[in-house]
């Protein structure tokens, strides 16, 4: 007679699968609250503890480490002597294993005390898991109830290589299961960089493609991570590629790093309109008037709800968004997107939660390795005034603000900006000169009176004497060159305020 082990901490479709194993001719063997779940359901089922004939102890820790279960899931019915071994150790075999682990992540999640969460730590369930994984080719394992009708199709119909991709996705779910258990404790004892780093995450969707449509790509999410673009609702619109999301997530950033109604618009990676107005609807007229050829088909992000005013001003004649990222839309404004002539499922709405104040650490694939470091949310700026001249209140806050958007622009950077808007940017140029030139060119005559910041130090006075010509009147820059005192000298010569950060924000 054949046999299952069913042990399950996500219970669903447990009685329906379990019930077509009976029907198959199946002996149920089954723990704890599994075992409860299928009797209530008039299911015939053998504790575990009646095939070890040992009770279960230790509050649970031991229930299903015995060699009468493991024994029963690794012997190899290929090998003649693993038969036998069994058959004299009087070990029946076991042909399904329906496993699942104690739901330590949403422990976690729900801020548990650490005792508790030392309790959810799963030991007999990973190992009946990986022991059910390893020997496939006699057992089938199953870790997802999504499987279930995959399983009893295969009982009626064998499939070719199902047993090796169920496998496959058994070790999966004990390494995904591990790394969570050991980025928790290794966060316990504040081991910030660790020998090894496991992160596991879990797929929340498949692109349309990557950052080109002849490369794959797909979205995954960390289960510890903070919350923001991985995390958001999509309301409205086709699929995103790989592109959008970054955008989507350059944008939200951003914008989340200004007052409440402030409107970023990102465009490959760098923004090219910034503001933020009396309300959403103003930030976003302000933002798209700083670049209106870029904004076309950009990505848009408000800190805040988007409303009617706003969805309209967005939607206004000349203008295409692809992606918009908000706290939420009103109904009114989703049925002005939804209806705009022309646009249909083209442009995305996402529903996002804002983005925590805290560091998180970043990936970064390079051939054969990942760079990993801590996000750039900046140390407490510093601010120091080195020219003779300070800056003037208007001034102050045209500086604070461009200094709140060149961490969120490509190196070499460069903002030109008012008290409440971008008005130019230079980004990813080799060198600073040229992204100070283009980020005076954009902004034109809004050069006149404005702040520039530069995201690293100016290492000769040419960038001052560039921004001074197109009537720049204030610059911050981090400092810390060899030549800052000749950067400030100059500065004083042509009436600039010049203010050191003592930050430096390189974006690569």
């Amino acid at each position: 007679m054949p046999r299952a082990l069913l042990s399950l901490t996500d219970k669903s479709g447990v009685v329906e699968f379990a019930r077509a194993l009976v029907e198959r001719g199946f002996e149920l063997v089954s723990t704890g609250g599994t075992a409860k779940a299928l009797r209530d359901a008039g299911l015939t089922v053998t504790d575990v503890a009646e095939v070890t004939g040992f009770p279960e102890m230790l509050d649970g820790r031991v229930k299903t480490l015995h060699p009468l279960v493991h024994g029963g899931i690794l012997a190899d019915r290929r090998l003649p002597s693993h038969v036998a071994e069994a058959e004299a150790a009087g070990i029946a075999f076991f042909d399904v294993v329906a496993v699942n682990l104690y739901a330590f992540e949403q422990t976690v999640a729900r801020g548990a005390a650490f005792d508790e969460v030392i309790e959810n730590i799963d030991i007999g369930g990973p190992a009946m898991v990986r022991s059910a994984a390893k020997n496939h080719p006699s057992v089938m394992v199953v870790v997802d109830p999504a499987d279930y009708p995959v399983v009893i199709d295969a009982i009626d119909t064998p499939t070719e290589g199902l047993r090796a991709r169920l496998a496959a996705k058994a070790f999966r779910h004990t390494a995904f299961y591990d790394s969570m258990v050991s980025r928790w404790l290794t966060q316990q004892v504040g081991e910030e960089w660790p020998e090894t780093m496991t992160v596991g995450l879990r797929r929340a969707e498949v692109l349309r493609y990557g950052e080109n449509p002849h490369q794959p790509g797909a979205l995954y999410r960390d289960p510890f991570g903070q919350p923001g673009i991985a995390s958001a609702n999509q309301l409205w619109g086709k699929a995103l590629s790989y592109i959008n999301i970054q955008d989507a997530d350059a944008a939200w950033e951003l914008a989340n790093d200004l007052p409440l109604g402030s409107v970023a618009i990102i465009k490959h990676g760098n923004p090219c309109g910034v503001a933020s107005g009396t309300d959403a609807a103003e930030s976003y007229r302000l933002a798209r008037a700083a670049d209106p050829v870029s904004a076309f088909g950009g990505i848009v992000a408000v800190n805040g709800e988007v409303d009617l005013k706003t969805a309209e001003a967005m939607t206004e004649k000349g203008n295409f968004l692809e992606v918009i990222v908000a706290t939420g839309f009103t109904a009114e404004a989703r049925q002005v997107f939804e209806q705009r002539a022309g646009w249909g499922q083209n442009v995305r709405l996402l529903e996002a939660p804002r983005p925590s104040e805290d560091a998180y650490l970043q990936l970064r694939s390079v051939r054969g390795g990942v760079l990993v470091q801590h996000s750039d949310e900046g140390p407490a700026n510093k601010w120091e005034v080195v020219s003779d001249r300070q800056p003037t209140e208007a001034e102050w806050a045209a500086l604070k603000f461009g200094w709140s958007v060149v961490p969120h622009v490509k190196s070499n950077a460069i903002v030109v900006s008012g008290p409440d808007r971008l008005l130019g940017v230079g980004a990813g140029q080799m060198n600073r000169v040229q992204s100070v030139r283009l980020a005076l060119e954009q902004a034109g005559e809004g050069s006149k009176g404005a702040a520039l910041c530069s995201d690293a130090f100016f290492p000769f006075p040419d960038s001052i004497e560039t921004a001074a010509a197109a009537g720049i009147t204030a610059v911050a820059e981090p400092g810390g060159s060899v030549k800052d005192a000749d950067v400030i000298q100059r500065a004083n010569e042509l009436g600039i305020a010049l203010v050191f950060t003592r930050t430096r924000h390189f974006r690569h």
